[in-house]
């Protein structure tokens, strides 16, 4: 059984706080984008995985992996399954590449093993392999609360072309978290994006992008701020860090523009995609 596995961008991350356990309590705008790892599993006789990227474990360390473990505790499956995963999209992005590939393992588990699990039964999966695991599962735009496992989904009526741009060293999550600094915390406003987005009203989208997370991971990763400067300077309407980074990526309406930047960014060394928002999540 054949699943994609979508990557995702953060219009807009708001950190509001840190919890008693050590997280830090998030409010975001993510969605889907029509970017995708492909994950194929196959009954076997014992559990198994090969990646097209061998830097990547193919261990209890993977999040496919991960799922598959959970799933088969939880429900007593003794199954064995084979994976191959076909990696596109960059790790340590921001991008929630290896979230968006658990959740296709709890997908395509779902219905290989005739579980017919409820959407809630899904998401709390999800949220026990990865923060973003939920927010893949579904696939759709959603204001995100908690450290992810909050999903409230929407309609988002505005369109645009978004230039994926990744300089080589990724940023840690960990990393990013520990260097924030509460006094110094950009908060954008996230129920703003959201309107805007159910509005198809382009400008105000453009005005709302924020990530709290921005500037600790431009300290960690100098390019992050050399690419964002690069692609206003092209002539990109809104430029952001996706997550914790390092992806950053631009919005546009101007086909041209992508076309020309992509060339010069890919020529720069960089990992360079164009891609736009998904709007029909199961792929079709």
């Amino acid at each position: 059984m054949i699943e994609r596995a979508y990557a995702k961008i953060n219009l807009c991350l708001d950190v509001v706080g840190e919890r008693e356990d050590g997280y830090h309590e998030l409010r975001m705008i993510m969605i889907p984008l029509n970017f995708y790892d492909i994950l194929t599993i196959e009954p076997a006789s014992e559990t198994s995985l090969s990646i097209n990227r061998s830097f990547l474990p193919v261990n209890e360390k993977n999040t496919v992996i991960k799922a598959i473990r959970l799933i088969q505790e939880r429900y007593g499956i003794t199954q064995q399954f084979a994976c191959t995963l076909n990696k596109h999209i960059p790790t340590q992005a921001g991008l929630a590449g290896g979230s968006a590939d658990a959740a296709a393992a709890i997908r395509i588990l779902n219905k290989m093993c005739s579980l017919n699990l409820s959407v809630p039964e899904l998401l709390d999966l999800g949220k026990h392999v990865g923060a973003d695991v939920p927010f893949c599962i579904m696939n759709q735009p959603a204001l995100v609360e908690g450290i992810g496992e909050t999903l409230h989904p929407f309609s988002m009526n505005t369109d645009f072309e978004i230039l994926l741009v990744k300089p080589r060293k990724g940023v840690s999550t960990a990393a990013a978290f520990s260097a924030l600094k509460e006094n110094t915390m950009i908060h954008p406003d996230c129920d703003r994006m959201r309107t805007a987005l159910e509005n198809n009203d382009y400008d105000t989208v453009i005005a709302s992008l924020g990530n709290t997370l921005e500037e600790v991971s431009m300290e960690l990763v100098p390019q992050i701020r050399e690419i964002k400067e690069d692609m206003y300077a092209f002539g990109f309407d809104g430029v952001l860090m996706s997550g914790s980074g390092s992806t950053v990526f631009g919005i546009t309406r101007n086909p041209k523009l992508m076309e020309s930047t992509l060339n010069i960014m890919r020529n720069k060394g960089y990992f360079v995609r164009k891609t736009k928002p998904l709007t029909n999540h199961s792929g079709d």
